[in-house]
């Protein structure tokens, strides 16, 4: 690419690739982080887990 052999429409197709990759990773991101919030330390000390629904078989 730096070195400007690569065709214009190959580009075009690798940088909606590359979009298309970081919404599905930026989608990941969030669930792990659902998941994380829903972690909650009771009064005891103890640790209460949540199953996440995401509505996505795992």
């Amino acid at each position: 690419m730096e070195a400007g052999d690569v065709p214009l429409a190959d580009l075009i197709a690798r940088f909606e690739l590359g979009t298309q990759l970081l919404k599905v990773c930026e989608g990941r991101l969030q669930e792990a982080e659902l998941r994380i919030e829903q972690l909650r330390r009771q009064k005891d000390g103890t640790i209460v887990t949540e199953r996440l629904e995401t509505g996505r078989e795992a």
